[in-house]
């Protein structure tokens, strides 16, 4: 993925990620509820989405469609941010992950179930 959305984009991807299809008015309701956009501030993103290839427009009614899924994005700004600032070594990020962050006893559990399933999925 070659795109990159800066937050006020992600902010309109999640919209559209989390409750499919929506037109730019219901997209324009729902941010300006969350997060007190315009409409002018709204549509205004949408448009820098529709030429960064990120949303397709269609009729009626200025139809929304994400063409990159949530996944697509994580992967990429994982990939961008451990490049950035870790070298280009995930171990790092993780190392950062917990070293920084105080995480649950259910948290742990989680990464080291995500890290057997990741040690299981390679030995295959």
């Amino acid at each position: 993925m070659s795109v990159k959305l800066f937050y006020s984009e992600l902010k309109v991807m999640d919209v559209l990620w989390k409750l499919g299809d929506r037109t730019a008015k219901q997209i324009s309701d729902i941010l300006k509820e969350e997060i007190g956009w315009n409409m002018n501030t709204t549509y205004t993103v949408i448009k820098k989405c529709i030429a960064k290839g990120a949303i397709r427009r269609s009729e009626p009614n200025f139809l929304c469609h994400a063409l990159l899924s949530k996944g697509e994005v994580q992967a990429a700004e994982t990939e961008e941010l451990i490049g950035k600032l870790f070298d280009g070594s995930p171990d790092l990020l993780f190392a950062s992950l917990l070293n920084s962050q105080k995480l649950s006893g259910e948290q742990l559990e989680r990464l080291r179930q995500i890290i057997a399933d990741a040690e299981q999925g390679a030995q295959s």
